[in-house]
Formats: structure tokens, sequence, C-alpha cells
């Protein structure tokens, strides 16, 4: 059993460092915040997957910390909240998906829209004011946060679906989850 919290605890760690590394290689940034990176949010979604929703979302609010912790954008606590733990804590609801055929790919697409419903409440409530003149902020942050978060998805959808990577995939996880 201690082992096993070993494993546990050691693949997190390492899905969290991955996700901090390839946070770094973005391909684009927007100026309130959010980009797109090199399959960032795949690893943050993989110990849902893995281990379950509880571990998921821990494993994703840690990460959410840390990237607060290197690269903070502040425009309130509760926006702090929204935007970091939360948003990253939603990747982690890929273990609702654990058991079932496609369940990456439908875990992983489930933790982006909850990350997504989080930016979006943040965006509305903390920076309506960026709207441009006579645009419905609401309009405006459901369109502004799509803008990473939908290429980034569909990027790792894609690359999630090649054969050899959905087999190297299944190699590597535990048997109950080939």
């Amino acid at each position: 059993m201690m082992n096993e919290r070993v494993k546990q605890l050691t693949f997190c760690a390492l899905c969290i460092a991955l996700g901090v590394v390839t946070s770094y290689i973005k391909f684009a940034s927007l100026p309130f915040g959010g980009s797109i990176t090199l399959f960032s949010m795949l690893f943050v979604a993989l110990p849902g997957y893995l281990y379950g929703v509880r571990t998921g979302v821990i494993t994703g609010v840690a990460y959410g910390i840390l990237q607060f912790l290197i690269e903070p954008y502040v425009a309130a606590p509760i926006q702090i909240l929204l935007d970091y733990p939360l948003a990253f804590g939603a990747l982690g609801l890929s273990g609702l998906f654990r058991t079932k055929k496609y369940g990456l790919m439908a875990g992983y697409l489930l933790g982006v829209f909850g990350r997504y419903v989080f930016h979006v409440i943040s965006g509305y409530i903390f920076f309506a004011a960026y709207a441009p003149e006579g645009m419905n902020p609401l309009i405006y942050t459901l369109g502004y946060n799509l803008t990473y978060l939908v290429p980034e998805a569909v990027a790792t959808v894609i690359v999630i679906s090649i054969p050899a990577v959905r087999k190297a995939l299944r190699s590597a996880l535990p048997s109950q989850h080939r």
C-alpha cells in the first residue's frame, strides 16, 4: 500500500513538473493572462485520469498554486482563487471518465471546460473593463478565454488521437486503464 502511494505521489509530482516546464514553451501569450503551450494541460489532467477525481483535483490545485507563484497575474484576491487553484484544479475532473473507452480524451476535454468556466467567471467579474467599448463583457470574456484554451485543447486531442501516441500512453498506464 505504501509503495503505491509513493508511486502515485511521484507520478503527480512529475506531472506537475512537466506541466510547469511545458507551460514555458508558449506558442502565443495573451495580454491579460492565458497562453497556448506545449500540452501543459494534459500533464495536469493525467493524474485525475489515472488516480481519480480527488487526486486529480489536488494535483491541479497544487499546479495552480505553483503557477501563481511563478507567474502571478493579480487583480483581486478572489480572482487569484478563480484563475489559479480552482481553474487548474478543474483539470482533475478528467478522473470522471477514467473507466470509459475514450476516457482520457473525454476527461481532458471536461477538465479544460472546467478551467474555462472558472476563467470566464473571473474575467467577467474582474476584467470586464477591458472589453471593447460597446461590447458585452460576458461575450468578451467568453471569446477571450476560448482564444487560448481551444487551440491547445484541439492540438492535444489531435496528438493523443495518433495511434502511436495512444499505444504509448496505454503501455505507460496501469493495467486497469489499458
